[in-house]
């Protein structure tokens, strides 16, 4: 059974303060625990107030690596890169941000090339930031003919490459993305969502659990830490 613990607020400003707050605190412990902090966060609307509260805070951002959890497979000076979001967010902190996306034009290549780029970073993450989507995606863990390859790909495996099936209107390309078993190594996963559809839809999936036919349920089932959830209407 999935164990996940909700945290509601009354808005968006709220919702920002506390995550941003949250993930300060994953990142000050690893820097002292480790004296390097990785983590993997989401591209999309809902992160960008917390990027901007979060890099307001004063730690060593040198010693952070941020990676995308997963990005379209566009040039990244595209407004659809995850990466060019991340770079214009974490860069002017001094943080260092690795791109997963490549050139390639077969996808699956790309995700053979995300894969060997995460492969070089110092494994696991602290953080595993995620969204879902209206139709239950997270990450880039879509329904669709690459869903068993994100959900059951082993344990070494880090990303691998989806064409999502319908391709979603509003980015129509392929993606790279974290594997279910990459996202579950976090030490802490973490997932922001807002609006009530979507929290209905999560709560259901949570409670199919393995048998949700929700990607986010699917990779949520195998989780064997706690999910903190962050809501707001």
């Amino acid at each position: 059974m999935i164990e996940a613990e909700w945290w509601d607020y009354d808005s968006v400003d709220e919702l920002a303060d506390a995550v941003a707050g949250d993930v300060g605190f994953i990142i000050e412990s690893a820097l002292d625990a480790r004296d390097s902090a990785l983590i993997a966060v989401p591209g999309g609307s809902t992160p960008v107030p917390i990027f901007a509260n979060l890099t307001k805070a004063k730690m060593n951002w040198r010693k952070v690596t941020v990676v995308p959890t997963d990005d379209r497979l566009v040039p990244v000076e595209n407004d659809l890169s995850n990466a060019k979001l991340l770079a214009r967010s974490f860069l002017p902190s001094g943080a260092r941000v690795i791109p997963i996306a490549t050139s390639i034009d077969d996808y699956k290549l790309a995700g053979n090339s995300a894969d060997a780029r995460l492969q070089d970073l110092p494994w696991p993450p602290d953080l595993v930031w995620l969204g879902m989507g209206k139709d239950g995606h997270t990450a880039s863990i879509f329904a669709g003919p690459d869903l068993q390859d994100a959900l059951d790909a082993p344990k070494a495996r880090r990303a691998v490459g989806v064409m999502p099936d319908p391709l979603p209107p509003e980015a129509p390309v392929a993606r790279v993305t974290l594997t279910r078993a990459a996202i579950l190594s976090a030490r802490t996963i973490l997932v922001t969502i807002t609006g009530q559809d979507k929290r209905d839809l999560l709560e259901q999936a949570i409670a199919d659990g393995h048998s949700s036919k929700l990607p986010i349920g699917r990779v949520l089932a195998e989780a064997e830490q706690p999910i903190d959830i962050h809501w707001c209407p």
